[in-house]
């Protein structure tokens, strides 16, 4: 449960940094583009809309004064019979009267009634609620050379109003190329006519729409059907015109706006990608492009087809570049390296600088043999920029799972995938020479157990799942046991028996060795009060203390406190450093070791003989205890004189400083000789005994008391 939990932790995590670089990476300037063309598709309807209705207003307004005059004509006849038809004869009215079945009783004029007919429906709305306040139906006929009306259904014509704008624009177009000062009607004289009628000027523009209206008479036994024209003067149009003009203004002027504001958001965005992907010490490419440029190509159908890999290139020793030549200088040269390395970079790789003398790459490949060729001709090409100085680079190599199998990549982390390099030229760390390491399954592995570790190692040490084995320390010259040294194992329940070296590296990395040596400290004084108070005969017992304890300034009081807190004698304890924690802070470390002598501590040095400076640290540290490093003893038997030459050299120089001598690591009889013979003190190893459980160690002690008995026994008799 809790693997599954630390999963989908780790998932969410990456999906939240997903979502901030999905963030910038979805443009928002790109959303203006569709608010944009829905606007101005909204602004187009609504323009149309405006100009249909004030078109329709118009005309219906101009129908309803045509329909209002055929009805009172109608209405004349029916009070005025025949005399009524003899006037409308006079006045030139063109008409017809005829029965309900369609039979004509008169007409006058050219009756030119066309195909389309019908009824034309106004329905009437309240503008503040949409409630219909009444329906007006208007019987209508086209006439022969009219296109402005079209049969809707079977009883319904409507106005076709994309051919009256056509006629409209035409009739204009055609007035002001033939005429350009016409001028509008109210300001052209009229003029009259024989009759003393008045008529239009000549020089004016009405645009003429016939229709045949039809009016019932006589009870609806009767109809009269009446050609009127709906006319359109100059300045109707005029007006008209420039109502809808105003009107596409104002929406010319909205969407120009709004195309300027999106045109600016593409040029900020832009201006803004810049800044953001743009690493501010070498010019080029930054950490962010990486992460972006990265995973789109992961995710590209490229990666489907192509092998790719994650490459972490590390200038080795830049920061001590940059203390000796300068700070300018180190960025210069990185500029420099970065330009070079993205003249390597084929169509669809990436190259940037991550941090530091670090750059980050996404390269194509054939096989690893390739890859590591070309990245060797990459450092070796990088090498000679500076002919002056030896410059030195590692590359770790993670190949992306999943690239070069057809298929896209849809849920590709690059950040991960540079992780995994990073963590493959981490494997080079400490070499000085230029490299190339491949990443695998084993570096994922072991990262799993450092996370688990220290998951775990709060709840261990609680639990008290650390356990203390012994390993006695005997004297070559009489094989009684002399002293012991304390080493931790951990018994997890979870993972079984867990060996030091697979957990103790990985606390000192973390801090949590401190903790552990005050566990173990606690825990041998407790052990030893407990085998003092049942008689046990003990000897003193060494416990490790990591260099990290060493930058607290009470740490002897500290360990003098647990041991106190025991009730255990300190001859009984000894503290234990290793030759590494004496390079660290000197004067503390002589400050501490004073101290513990101080309070009756034995105090001594493993491993020595394993670093550079040993003999500057006898030099200047007042230790009782030299360990010999048990590299002395292993090699080749070419090794083993120089070998032997060394450590009596080694226990002669500590019997000149008044310190006792052990000898670790000591497996052989031959061995064991040897060192008797150079007069070493104790012996710690296999040879004589193994690291054990306290109980086991209690038998050693219960067995050598016996033999020391056994020894006096012997001697006091042979006196006697």
């Amino acid at each position: 449960m809790k693997e599954r939990g630390g999963a989908m932790s780790e998932e969410t995590n990456r999906m939240k940094k997903r979502k901030k670089y999905l963030k910038l990476r979805k443009n928002h300037a790109w959303v203006s583009i569709p608010v944009f063309l829905i606007t101005s598709a909204w602004c187009a309807m609504v323009f149309l809309g405006l100009a249909g209705l004030v078109l329709q207003l118009s005309l219906e307004t101009r129908l309803d004064s045509a329909a209002d005059y055929a009805a009172s004509l109608a209405g004349m006849y029916e009070t005025g019979g025949g005399e009524m038809l003899e006037m409308f004869d006079a006045q030139h009215l063109t008409y017809r009267l005829e029965q309900e079945d369609g039979k004509v009783l008169r007409q006058n004029g050219v009756i030119s009634i066309g195909s389309q007919k019908g009824y034309y429906e106004r329905v009437s709305e309240n503008l503040v609620t949409p409630v219909s306040l009444g329906r007006t139906r208007i019987s209508l006929y086209s006439d022969q050379s009219s296109p402005f009306l079209r049969q809707f259904s079977a009883d319904t014509v409507c106005f076709d109003y994309s051919a009256i704008c056509n006629i409209f624009f035409h009739e204009i177009a055609s007035a002001v190329r033939t005429n350009p000062q016409m001028l509008p009607a109210e300001e052209v004289p009229e003029a009259e006519d024989d009759t003393g009628d008045v008529v239009e000027s000549p020089e004016e523009l009405v645009l003429r729409m016939p229709l045949w209206i039809a009016a019932d008479a006589n009870g609806g036994t009767e109809r009269l059907l009446l050609r009127s024209e709906m006319t359109f003067r100059l300045s109707d149009l005029i007006m008209l015109v420039f109502l809808l003009g105003s009107l596409l203004v104002v929406f010319l002027v909205i969407i120009g706006f709004m195309l300027f504001d999106t045109i600016s958001s593409f040029a900020d965005q832009a201006r803004i990608s810049r800044i953001y992907f743009t690493d501010f010490t070498t010019k080029g490419r930054s950490r962010m492009w990486y992460l972006f440029r990265g995973e789109q190509v992961l995710r590209s159908r490229y990666a489907g087809k192509n092998r790719l890999a994650a490459v972490n290139l590390r200038f080795v020793r830049y920061q001590g570049f940059c203390v000796c030549h300068s700070l300018a200088e180190g960025e210069r040269l990185l500029a420099e390296i970065h330009r070079r390395l993205d003249q390597q970079m084929h169509k669809r790789e990436v190259c940037a600088h991550m941090t530091d003398g670090d750059f980050a790459m996404l390269l194509h490949y054939d096989t690893e043999e390739a890859l590591a060729e070309r990245l060797q001709n990459m450092i070796g090409m990088l090498q000679q920029i500076e002919t002056e100085h030896s410059l030195a680079f590692h590359a770790g190599v993670a190949p992306v799972s999943g690239t070069g199998i057809r298929k896209s990549r849809k849920k590709a982390d690059i950040e991960l995938e540079f992780t995994h390099a990073g963590n493959a030229c981490a494997t080079l760390d400490g070499s000085d020479e230029s490299g190339v390491a491949f990443f695998d399954q084993k570096l994922v592995d072991e990262q799993k157990w450092v996370d688990t570790v220290t998951e775990y190692q709060r709840r261990a040490l609680e639990n008290e799942e650390f356990l203390v084995y012994y390993q006695p320390k005997y004297d070559p010259q009489t094989s009684q046991l002399r002293g012991a040294e304390a080493l931790i194992r951990w018994q997890s329940p979870e993972f079984g028996f867990v060996p030091p070296g697979r957990f103790i590296p990985i606390f000192e990395k973390n801090g949590f060795i401190t903790e552990i040596d005050h566990y173990m400290i606690q825990h041998v004084a407790e052990d030893q009060r407990r085998w003092l108070d049942a008689g046990f005969s003990c000897v003193p017992v060494s416990v490790n203390v990591s260099r990290a304890h060493f930058i607290e300034n009470n740490l002897a009081e500290q360990i003098c406190d647990m041991v106190d807190a025991a009730g255990t004698p300190h001859r009984f304890i000894e503290i234990e450093l290793t030759e590494s924690a004496f390079f660290d802070d000197k004067k503390a470390m002589i400050r501490t070791i004073t101290k513990l002598k101080e309070y009756g501590f034995a105090v001594s040095m493993d491993d020595f003989g394993s670093g550079y400076s040993s003999l500057n640290s006898l030099k200047d540290m007042p230790l009782d205890v030299l360990k010999l490093d048990a590299e002395f003893f292993r090699g080749e038997a070419a090794d083993t004189n120089r070998g032997e030459i060394v450590v009596s050299e080694a226990i002669r120089l500590a019997k000149s400083l008044h310190m006792r001598t052990v000898a670790e690591g000591v497996e052989v009889k031959e061995q064991v000789d040897f060192l008797a013979s150079q007069g070493c003190d104790m012996i710690q190893g296999y040879y004589f005994a193994k690291p054990m459980p306290g109980n086991e160690y209690e038998q050693r002690m219960e067995s050598n008391a016996q033999e020391q008995t056994g020894a006096l026994q012997e001697a006091v008799a042979v006196q006697e």
